[in-house]
């Protein structure tokens, strides 16, 4: 379940359409209806928090967003533009550091795409999307 708060416009879920899981984009969000309008892949429709869930951070998901990959000694250091972030070994995002010129963060759980697609808009002024 996500909180219809922490999402944004261009924010990668995963939604329960009648018992089939899709990967589906945020189209626009209503606060007061308390849904977000998702692009499922098949059509738009409006999700509640229940048929929503966070799509788990990993290689193939950072790739689509146009990552690129460089292995460091046993770490893995993935890196877009002057964005970089790095897990301790390889396939582990349970434990992650990100930076973008002064600003440095860690998480030590693992985060969803669409909190790392925030947490990049919010660090460099630019939406992260497929790329």
């Amino acid at each position: 379940m996500l909180k219809i708060g922490n999402l944004k416009q261009g924010d990668i879920i995963s939604v329960n359409d009648e018992g089939i899981i899709r990967e589906g984009t945020v189209v626009s969000i209503s606060h007061e209806e308390n849904q977000a309008l998702v692009d499922n892949g098949v059509q738009e429709f409006w999700y509640s928090p229940e048929e929503m869930t966070a799509v788990p951070l990993d290689e193939a998901q950072l790739m689509n967003l146009g990552f690129s990959r460089e292995d460091m000694d046993g770490a893995v250091k993935y890196k877009k533009d002057s964005f970089r972030l790095i897990t301790p070994k390889k396939g582990d995002f349970s434990n992650i550091e990100m930076w973008w010129r002064e600003d440095r963060r860690h998480f030590s759980f693992p985060l969803g795409v669409h909190e790392l697609q925030n947490l990049h808009y919010d660090m460099t002024k630019i939406h992260l999307h497929k790329a």
